[in-house]
């Protein structure tokens, strides 16, 4: 979706503008232009023109790399249809379900280890339970994130 730039708008932002607000390099708006993430207005001068819809497409953009989404799964949820959001959407989920089970897994093997009294935590029974299933086989070493875009390439 393209901007409509109104002359003399507060709320119109150059590139240098609008990159600044959100604390990234002027290279990573353009990027995401180039990627097809953003279609910011042109002015008469054919410099870009960020208004608010570009603004919350950038916050956008910024809070689903945060949580592990691609920019081309980014730009189908944005941009794609709504069978393929709602694939895109659902693998997403089940990606931070998976996470999230893992991050409680580390969650309680470094509670226990802030707790334990052993000398050597590596020895002690209860913490080794944490990664017997590593050992085992039956769970993967990788970190999660690693290994789903390990299953995406």
């Amino acid at each position: 979706m393209k901007s409509v730039p109104v002359p003399g708008d507060p709320s119109i932002w150059s590139v240098g503008d609008l990159a600044a607000r959100f604390g990234l390099d002027t290279h990573v708006l353009r990027h995401w232009e180039s990627m097809g993430l953003l279609s910011p207005a042109r002015d008469g001068a054919g410099r870009r023109r960020y208004g608010p819809d570009d603004a919350f497409r950038v916050a956008t953009i910024i809070r689903s790399k945060a949580a592990g989404m691609s920019l081309e799964q980014i730009r189908v949820m944005l941009d794609g249809g709504a069978y393929d959001r709602h694939v895109i959407l659902e693998e997403h989920i089940a990606d931070l379900d998976r996470r999230m089970a893992e991050m409680e897994l580390s969650r309680e093997m470094a509670r226990h280890a802030l707790e334990c009294r052993a000398h050597d935590i590596a020895s002690c029974p209860n913490f080794r339970a944490h990664v017997q299933d590593i050992v085992d086989g039956r769970a993967s070493h990788r970190p999660p994130l690693a290994e789903s875009l390990r299953q995406r390439h």
